[in-house]
């Protein structure tokens, strides 16, 4: 399948990444503005709070999507998947500062109470730690010096993902049309990356076997 990529000069490429960048941090910007005006309702923190915590959904979506979309659509977007992947985590660390600033005020004993009170509060704050290390090794300088071990670390991204979802279904009582497709979504990718290795030990299994029966009549 031949791969589609946005048509971009090779110069212009490190130029776009930076772009992806503005352009996913501006809903986050635009939304303080609209809070430190208050504009977002009774409740600003919440509102403000939810809002990072759904765009972080949305960025680890988009994260999860780049390599399957590579392989079954022949999309390459593989110079977007490390932006969107620290965008992931910087709307995961604004989500998690308005909620011990903001809601909390700081105290640390509420929050450990609310952790072992709720659930998905406790999911959410895996979720958070584990994407730390993948953020701090998100750099060439990493790349080569981690070497496989880096591959295997951010391989953590689909136990993350779990965390994510498990904390946004978790976070009411009754789903919402949003969160069984944001849910949905973050499913059918780890599932979809899990059957993968399957698959290509499968293709592979076939062409090994004629291999040891042409040996075995040579």
């Amino acid at each position: 399948m031949a791969e589609l990529s946005l048509a971009i000069p090779k110069r212009w490429q490190p130029a776009s990444v930076w772009l992806l960048y503005i352009a996913g941090l501006a809903p986050a910007a635009w939304t303080f503005y609209l809070g430190a005006t208050d504009q977002l309702g009774a409740d600003p923190v919440k509102t403000f709070e939810l809002f990072l915590g759904i765009w972080t959904i949305r960025f680890l979506i988009a994260t999860l999507a780049v390599s399957p979309a590579r392989e079954l659509f022949g999309w390459n977007y593989l110079r977007y998947r490390r932006a969107l992947g620290l965008l992931t985590f910087y709307y995961a660390l604004m989500h998690f500062t308005v909620y011990m600033m903001l809601d909390q005020a700081m105290d640390i004993q509420a929050v450990v109470n609310d952790v072992l009170k709720r659930p998905f509060v406790m999911f959410g704050m895996a979720g958070l730690a584990m994407l730390i290390p993948l953020a701090v090794t998100s750099n060439n300088f990493s790349i080569r010096r981690l070497g496989n071990r880096w591959i295997w670390l951010h391989r953590f991204v689909y136990i993350i993902a779990a965390c994510g979802a498990l904390h946004f279904a978790l976070s009411t009582k009754i789903l919402d049309f949003e969160q069984f497709i944001y849910v949905g979504l973050i499913i059918a990718l780890i599932l979809y990356r899990s059957w993968r290795p399957i698959a290509r030990s499968r293709k592979k299994s076939p062409g090994r076997q004629r291999n040891r029966a042409v040996a075995s009549v040579s």
